[in-house]
């Protein structure tokens, strides 16, 4: 008989993976955009490069598992660490800390230790509970962070360094728009047990987003598609797509095929999927300057609610904005945010001089998952004490050589201190995001690219639909539907061409990846076919997309994630020869 706790049957779902397993061991739119991308990649490179130089540096007792893992190199033999469910209650913490596989590669909380060893069996109720609300509140934390702080500072950057609309918008703002998708990926391709949550969220949300918003957009408001924009853009998906596919049957990635994938990103035109929802401007009106003290400058920044706005406001918005209020305070506090459409640049003094001590520190302490913050030099003194003496002598110089009223003529560094801090804050909410992915995936017995396709693409993906639709029915629908189409190209190139990269760049010939069997093929076949179904059906309409072409996409969806889910449970299996 299967062990039963609290009520709830840790008894496998009847996963064709799992048997397998068992019975082998007995917003305005950001731009329209097109061209090339490799110009932010360096960022990424150089945070890879100096966590990989170091990652035996860190003292003994910190978390020093690297971000990006080598795989392959454990060999000591694992067990599925979802056979937990099928040992008795008293022996699932031993196994969750002695088993390889069950230890994540990354994060701050150890969720399964959490699960199993600090919840008794009878609250496993309560524990998915309370998980499945942090989950959702990371996902939160990912929208807020990228939307109001990376993406601006992005802006910021381009404009500093003069580049045009559509330059800028297929490098900076291209990144800044797919960071939750790209930064899930980056991370889930740190171990090959958890790559398949990477293809299960890209090709999940490219499923997602081409037919359910892509329909939803014509039910909303039925409109003629630009011919050309559509074709290019079908075909550019098509082709990422296939070059997927074929990592996948090929089981490994090269460095050569990681520079092909990055490098046919930048042929194809983007059209941004997030609408400039960005309203901090409305938010944090400057007074004069000569009205207001260090003080107030201090507070007014600070403060992530404007209370005139909250009055106007309905109780749903209401409801979000206390949600986000704590997420809003501390990005504010930590990361610097500059605005080059403000006469002064959103240049606060007092909150940007306290920036050059606070944003150094997130970084050191969110790099390698704080590994490198705690690391004692010599043994006697921690690397974030320097960084806090170093970071308070910038900012004395900075308070006594600047004034409250115009912004420094070096203020454009606040923007890449900004880029840089905001960016490990996605990539440490994304760790945890992938980690809380994987442990309830053990619980309940399903696999990472089931996970993937599903919560993880719908989460990252929630954005994107509101965006879209919200652009359709402002009499946009055409752009609306290009996003569709040109997000998750970029996403998908740069996701798994970038994440399997730096894993080569850690001195590995290969990437080795694990599909979990039948379902990944299933996602693949379905996103293709709804491509090819797009590229057949549309031109014969002429392009002109009405709600019956809408209603149509929508079944598809319903289709193929009825098809994943038998596929999932066994129901839809391969007959063994």
């Amino acid at each position: 008989m299967s062990p039963v706790v609290g009520g709830w049957s840790c008894q496998p779902f009847g996963s064709e993976t799992h048997r397998r397993e068992a019975k082998s061991e007995g917003q305005a739119p950001w731009g329209l955009m097109a061209g090339r991308r490799l110009d932010l990649l360096w960022v990424l490179l150089m945070v890879e490069t100096v966590s990989g130089a170091g990652a035996s540096s860190p003292s003994a007792g910190a978390h020093t598992s690297p971000l990006f893992p080598a795989s392959g190199v454990n060999q000591t033999p694992v067990v599925d660490c979802r056979h937990v469910c099928a040992l008795n209650a008293s022996d699932r913490c031993d196994f969750i800390r002695t088993n390889p596989d069950c230890r994540s590669g990354g994060g701050y909380l150890d969720y399964l230790d959490g699960i199993f060893c600090h919840f008794p069996p009878s609250l496993l109720p309560l524990a998915i509970t309370l998980y499945a609300c942090w989950l959702l509140y990371l996902f939160l934390i990912l929208g807020v962070t990228a939307e109001k702080f990376f993406c601006p500072n992005l802006s910021a950057i381009s404009t500093t360094l003069r580049l045009s609309h559509n330059v800028a918008g297929v490098t900076f703002l291209a990144f800044g728009n797919g960071a939750p998708d790209i930064f899930s990926a980056l991370v889930a391709f740190s171990d090959p047990h958890t790559a398949g949550l990477a293809f299960g969220a890209l090709f999940g949300a490219g499923v997602l987003v081409t037919t359910v918003v892509a329909g939803g957009i014509a039910i909303l408001r039925p409109f003629t598609a630009a011919s050309r924009p559509f074709l290019r853009d079908i075909i550019f998906y098509m082709v990422a797509v296939f070059l997927t596919f074929t990592a996948l049957y090929l089981g490994r990635v090269t460095l050569p095929w990681a520079l092909e994938m990055l490098s046919d990103s930048e042929e194809e035109d983007r059209v941004s999927s997030t609408t400039n929802s960005y309203d901090y401007r409305q938010e944090y009106q400057p007074l004069l300057f000569d009205q207001e003290s260090t003080a107030q400058i201090l507070v007014q920044a600070l403060s992530p609610l404007d209370c005139r706005k909250w009055k106007s406001k309905p109780v749903h918005w209401r409801a979000l904005k206390v949600l986000k209020l704590p997420v809003e305070f501390l990005l504010l506090l930590t990361v610097p945010l500059v605005d080059p459409d403000k006469e002064d640049r959103n240049w606060k003094r007092p909150l940007n001089c306290l920036h050059l001590v606070i944003s150094p520190l997130v970084l050191v302490l969110t790099l390698q998952s704080g590994a490198y913050g705690v690391y004692e030099i010599g043994g006697l003194f921690p690397v974030w004490g320097i960084v806090v003496i170093v970071g308070t002598g910038f900012a004395a110089v900075t308070f006594f050589a600047t004034s409250n009223s115009e912004p420094p003529r070096l203020h454009w560094i606040f923007a890449v201190l900004g880029f840089l801090t905001s960016a490990l804050w996605i990539n440490a909410a994304a760790t945890e995001v992938v980690n809380i992915l994987r442990s309830l995936g053990v619980v309940f017995q399903l696999s990472n690219t089931v996970l993937g396709l599903t919560l993880l693409a719908w989460g990252n993906s929630i954005g994107d639909v509101f965006s879209d639709f919200t652009l359709a029915r402002q009499g946009y629908p055409r752009m609306a539907f290009s996003a569709c189409f040109g997000g998750i190209i970029f996403n998908v190139l740069v996701g798994v061409g970038l994440g399997c990269l730096l894993q080569i760049s850690r001195g590995h010939p290969e990437v080795k990846l694990e599909p979990d069997g039948l379902l990944v093929w299933v996602l693949a076949g379905a996103l293709g076919l709804s491509l090819v179904c797009s590229l057949v059906s549309v031109p014969l309409q002429c392009f002109q997309l009405n709600r019956t072409y809408g209603f149509c996409l929508l079944l598809f969806y319903a289709s193929f994630l009825a098809v994943a889910l038998l596929t999932e449970f066994g129901v839809i299996h391969l007959k063994s020869v």
